[in-house]
């Protein structure tokens, strides 16, 4: 058996057991047994996606629009994600602050599944950020490297401020975007709230002189725990939030704008929150326009 054919027969293996783990929870009432089926699935997108992404930054670095790579993979996510799992976010963005370029989009952080909201709402020409380790994990490290993802290093202050110097420099010269998690680490919220932001992503708008766009994802812990290994389906609420300037600002004013869009974020997310919950949204069996309705309001 060839490599090619092991991996063929192992993706089909993979493919064919998630409907089927899904129909025993179904029948057996076994939450355990849906929590694993999905987690299944989405390591499984993940690796595709990763796999598929390898060879589209590849390409997209040939013809010049290497910048377009991140993007490209998350909407394959997007839509591999809700095939398999029935997941999906949707998104709400009055003042179209996406469209913002260059900016430094910040978001609250949640779950693993927070890879699954950038696949839906990651704008075009936008690059993440993220630990230097990931860049060693096989398929998704070999992704990142290509796509242009800022690695940082946490236990080193120095290679942590030469990476961002090095992300100035590209936000400036291509008007590259960048999207940063300023909790530095998943909260597993249930309740919604927030952990303290840090300052690098602030520090960073305001060296390259671009706004900070917040966006903000209501709590779905109805719909993911992972403590209590409960994986259901639904649609899950965004906010974007208009961009923020950081026009005239400097290092001295960090605190003040962290303070301002912290404060920001939290009261939409208590509000996203509460009407998602009102609503029954992020629960299992709600789709993606009581989603908009929700939010809209």
């Amino acid at each position: 058996m060839t490599f090619l054919t092991g991996l063929l027969y192992t993706i089909l293996t993979i493919i064919l057991s998630i409907p089927t783990l899904h129909l025993l929870a179904t029948l057996l009432s076994l939450p355990l047994l849906t929590f694993a089926a999905r987690s299944i699935a989405s390591f499984f997108c993940l690796i595709l996606c990763a796999s598929y992404g390898v060879i589209a930054s590849i390409a997209l670095r040939i013809v010049g629009q290497g910048g377009l790579s991140q993007w490209t993979v998350a909407r394959a996510f997007k839509w591999t994600m809700y095939l398999f799992t029935g997941v999906t976010f949707t998104i709400h963005d009055p003042s179209n602050s996406l469209s913002t370029r260059p900016a430094v989009f910040i978001g609250n952080h949640q779950s693993e599944l927070d890879v699954l909201m950038l696949g839906c709402m990651f704008p075009r020409y936008c690059s993440v950020t993220a630990k230097r380790s990931l860049q060693y994990v096989p398929f998704l490290g070999w992704f990142m490297l290509l796509s242009k993802t800022v690695f940082i290093n946490r236990s080193s202050s120095k290679e942590a401020r030469a990476a961002f110097s090095n992300a100035v420099k590209t936000m400036r010269e291509e008007r590259q975007s960048v999207f940063i998690f300023p909790e530095g680490t998943r909260s597993y919220a249930t309740e919604p709230r927030m952990l303290p932001f840090k300052k690098g992503a602030f520090h960073l708008a305001i060296q390259a002189g671009v706004p900070v766009v917040p966006v903000v994802v209501g709590n779905y812990s109805r719909l993911l725990d992972v403590k209590r290994k409960r994986f259901g389906k639904g649609s899950i609420p965004i906010s974007v939030l208009p961009a923020v300037s950081t026009e005239g600002l400097t290092g001295d004013d960090v605190g003040d704008l962290v303070a301002k869009v912290q404060r920001m974020m939290e009261e939409e997310l208590v509000r996203v929150s509460k009407v998602a919950v009102e609503r029954g949204v992020a629960v299992e069996g709600k789709g993606v326009n009581s989603v908009k309705d929700a939010i809209q309001q």
